[in-house]
């Protein structure tokens, strides 16, 4: 893909050169025309030609993420994981049997 890419911008080069030193040529023509012919239409084509891998790329970091996220979960879920009652009386609660309030 890059071979491609490289060899449309020597082409693009080319022309410009040619259009800079042209008699009838300017450098304005030549900047306009390596933009229009080289630098435009080439992001163009390499964002498009790249969309599958950016694709993929993005479907195994959500795959990455959503694993992580799930693991994470699972370790807060442990069913008594500090060692603590599960309910603490209240102070000022109800009074142990015998004793008066």
């Amino acid at each position: 893909m890059y071979l491609v890419v490289i060899g449309w911008l020597y082409v693009v080069v080319m022309m410009s050169v040619a259009e800079a030193s042209n008699s009838t040529g300017t450098i304005l023509g030549a900047i306009v025309t390596f933009f229009l012919y080289g630098l435009l239409p080439l992001a163009l084509v390499v964002y498009l030609m790249r969309a599958p891998q950016r694709r993929k790329a993005n479907k195994t970091r959500e795959l990455l993420e959503d694993t992580a996220r799930l693991q994470s979960q699972s370790r807060s879920v442990q069913p008594n994981a500090g060692g603590h009652a599960p309910g603490a009386a209240e102070p000022g609660g109800i009074s142990p049997v015998g004793e008066k309030k």
